[in-house]
Order: C-alpha cells, then sequence, then structure tokens
C-alpha cells in the first residue's frame, strides 16, 4: 500500500482547465505560488476536459503522460491548480505513487512558512486543520478498522476516527483561543473609535509593495522580499498626516486570485480591520499589463469581506519602473482618488499623505478662542493638536486664538478640558483667515 512521502521538491504542475488552454497570468501566478512555497518546477502538463473526471479530475490518458513525465524527471511532487476532493488527490496520489497537492494547499502550505505572529500561528493551523479535516479518506487504510461479525471486530476505535476527534478538539482549542484575541482586538478598535482616531487599511494584490509603502510611510521595518506572501501578519501603526491629524495605519495580508475559503474564514477577525477601515488604500502594481485583472480580483475579496463599501483610494506603484512622474486624480468632490507614486523612492507619497487627510476630512470649524493667562496648557494643547491658525497675545497676558479644526475634536476637546459650551465664538466662511488679528 503507497504511503504519502514527507516531503519533495521537484515538481510538476498540473493545469487543469474546464475549456481551453489555462490563461497564460494563471500559469504564471500558479508557478510563482509553487517556487514560494519552495518547490522546483521541473515541468507543466495541460490538461483540458468539458468535465472532470470523478476518480482522477484529469483523464486517464493524462494520469499515463503523468506517471512517465514523473519517472523522467524524477519528480516528488504534483500540484493541481485545479481544486482536487479527497478521494481525487488520494487516487491520484496511488496512481502516481507520489505526494500531490492542489492549490489551496499549496497557499495553505505557504501561509504556514509566514506567519510569525501568535495569532498568525494560530489562524494558520485552524486553516490547515478544517482543509485537513476533509482530507482523512482512506489516508490510514493500512490500519485495522472496526468490522461486524465474530472474528472481524478490529479495535473500539480506528485510527481514522481518533484522527478526526483528535482534530476536531484541537480546531475547538484554536477557536478558543482565537476568540480571546479577537475580544483584544476589539477592544483596541472601540478604544481607536472612542477616541476617533481613523483607521486606514492598505490592501492590494500580493506583491504589489504593500509592506514597501508601509515601511515608507511609518518606518515600520516590516519584512519585505519580492515574494507572493511575503508577510502575513497585520501590523499596525500610528501616522500623523500633513495637517497633523494621526490615523492608525494597517498592513493586511495579500490577496489572490481564489483565496481559499479556510483562509477567508480563519483571517477574518484580521481582515476585519479591512471591514472597519474608514479608508482603504487600494495599492496596484502599475507596472504590471494585467493590473485591472488584478483589481478586480482584490475587489471581489473585498466584496466577500464586506469592505466593498468602504471608500478607496487607488494607489498606483512602481511608478519608477515606468519613468513617469508622480502625480494625483480626483473624485467630483475635488478630493484624492488615485496616486501614483514609487514606495521604493518615495517619489508621490507627499501627494498620497495629502490625499488621506483630505478624504478623512470632518466637519470643521473656525472661531475665536479666548484664553486666559492661567490657561497656558489649554493653549498648548491647542496648538498640539495643529488647530491654531492665528494667535494674539492680549493686555491681561492671555491670549487670543483663531481655531481651524475637526468639529468633534474641538466638542471632546471642551469636554475634557471642562471649559464653557459657548467659549468659541464662530466665524463665517465669508471672514478672511487671520480675522483674530484684526480684533
Amino acid at each position: 500500500m503507497f504511503e504519502r512521502p514527507r516531503s519533495g521538491e521537484r515538481a510538476i504542475l498540473v493545469h487543469a482547465t474546464p475549456d481551453g488552454a489555462p490563461d497564460i497570468l494563471e500559469r504564471e501566478e500558479f508557478a510563482e505560488l509553487a517556487t514560494s512555497a519552495g518547490a522546483r518546477v521541473v515541468d507543466e502538463l495541460v490538461s483540458s476536459r468539458k468535465a472532470p473526471d470523478s476518480r482522477f479530475f484529469i483523464g486517464k490518458g493524462k494520469v499515463e503522460e503523468l506517471q512517465q513525465r514523473i519517472v523522467q524527471h524524477e519528480a516528488e511532487l504534483v500540484i493541481s491548480s485545479a481544486p482536487l476532493s479527497p478521494s481525487q488527490e488520494r487516487n491520484l496520489e496511488k496512481a502516481l505513487e507520489c505526494r500531490v497537492l492542489d492549490r489551496s494547499g499549496l497557499i495553505l502550505d505557504i501561509f504556514a512558512t509566514r506567519a510569525r505572529s501568535f495569532e498568525g500561528k494560530l489562524q494558520v493551523e485552524l486553516a490547515q486543520l478544517r482543509h485537513l479535516s476533509t482530507r482523512l479518506v482512506r489516508g490510514w487504510s493500512h490500519l485495522e478498522r472496526q468490522k461486524g461479525g465474530i472474528g472481524l471486530r478490529g479495535p473500539g476505535e480506528t485510527q481514522l476516527e481518533t484522527d478526526r476527534r483528535l482534530i476536531g478538539k484541537r480546531i475547538r482549542q484554536l477557536n478558543s483561543r482565537l476568540e480571546t484575541v479577537d475580544s483584544r482586538r476589539e477592544m483596541n478598535r472601540q478604544n481607536r473609535i472612542r477616541a476617533e482616531i481613523p483607521t486606514v487599511a492598505i490592501v492590494g494584490y500580493t506583491n504589489a509593495g504593500k509592506s514597501t509603502l508601509f515601511n515608507a510611510l511609518t518606518e515600520a521595518g516590516v519584512y519585505v522580499e519580492d515574494q507572493l506572501f511575503a508577510t502575513l501578519d497585520p501590523t499596525m501603526r500610528r501616522l500623523e498626516l500633513p495637517d497633523r491629524s494621526r490615523i492608525i495605519l494597517a498592513d493586511t495580508v495579500g490577496f489572490v486570485r481564489d483565496l481559499p475559503h479556510e483562509l477567508i474564514a480563519a483571517f477574518r477577525s484580521t481582515l476585519q480591520e479591512t471591514r472597519e477601515a474608514d479608508l482603504i488604500l487600494h495599492l496596484i502594481d502599475a507596472s504590471d499589463d494585467n493590473r485591472w485583472q488584478r483589481v478586480r480580483q482584490v475587489n471581489a475579496v473585498l466584496k466577500q469581506l464586506d469592505a466593498d463599501r468602504v471608500p478607496q483610494i487607488r494607489v498606483y506603484n512602481k511608478i519608477d519602473k515606468l519613468d513617469r512622474p508622480p502625480r494625483r486624480a480626483n473624485n467630483r468632490f475635488g478630493k484624492g482618488r488615485a496616486v501614483w507614486l514609487s514606495a521604493v523612492t518615495g517619489e508621490g507619497i507627499p501627494l498620497l499623505l495629502q490625499a488621506i487627510s483630505e478624504r478623512l476630512q470632518r466637519e470643521k470649524v473656525r472661531g475665536i478662542v479666548h484664553l486666559h493667562p492661567n490657561q497656558g496648557r489649554q493653549r498648548a494643547l491647542l496648538f498640539d493638536m495643529g488647530a491654531v491658525s492665528q494667535e494674539i497675545s492680549t493686555d491681561d497676558g492671555g491670549w487670543t486664538l483663531e481655531l481651524n479644526m475637526g468639529e468633534r475634536d474641538f466638542h471632546r476637546f471642551v469636554k475634557r478640558e471642562n471649559l464653557p459650551a459657548d467659549i468659541l465664538e464662530r466665524m463665517g466662511a465669508d471672514q478672511p483667515p487671520g480675522a483674530a488679528t484684526q480684533r
């Protein structure tokens, strides 16, 4: 009886499609996924049939051709681009006498090697176990099973049943631990909401340059590499914008075509930062000839996460490869809807920061505040918030300040400092800047 090999890096890729040859973009991405997992691609086989074979998915003739190629290239692994049922995967392994993996299993394997944080490792293990729980089909056929009749009764519990029970127990443990992590994350999210600190999430197709941009904006030192899913663990940093307002910037896991549903489920709490964000930076590789297809695929994943209604700024990265200058495009309200930049050289980043400021801009208040000499603390706080447009000193040693700030920020400041509700003398939109100096 054939048993699964525990290792193997020399791989043959099988592209199985229902109609016609697979798209060249899909083939290149699949090969890149295999390489990212550490496989050495030695050959590729293309199979096209109207309906998948119930036993092998590919036809019997293709199975025989695959056997010959495995011997020819001394391959140890076969990876299918199409999803395989547990029985199809096992049937192929027995026929080919080598390890067989489909695209979902391949992506799960990549995620397992890239997770670094405690939460990331828990989520990946949960996704792997959910995937594995459906793939115990005849995995232990060499062991004795329960049978009926005198002389045919096996042990009280088969190895298959033991594995299923242990996997179920581990899944429950992981869910319990992740619930604790989720509650902590939710508490942090509620604290940000109470403090009215907006969250901006960076999303995009994997390898579009999200972590590079994140590092350029925050100097976070997130791991960057030219490979798929270089970073998995979400990172959040505080960032100050040109108008001196503060945001929380979140770097999320990269998306890919047909992301396995096990990963969507396992990473839902992490990706909730995207769904709950005030603004999404949709990062696009401007040098990619297939960027529009990538955009559609990212938007499809955002729809799965119920994040498709969050406002977006499209960020076209890698203009340094195209030798193009940075620029921005505005929406009908005059606010930035798209920015062209290079995260590597830093060109265009000021344009992006300005666009973020404009998109997050809330209702503003303009007015005059008179502070007494003993209110120096409040004066310093207003300057620290970037709210003071003009200032003049009064004869009694106090100050007259012209303020321009968010209305919610102003009301929160007044309440926190226990100031009178009518402390602000509002100014009309037609009054010129510097009105405080004219008093």
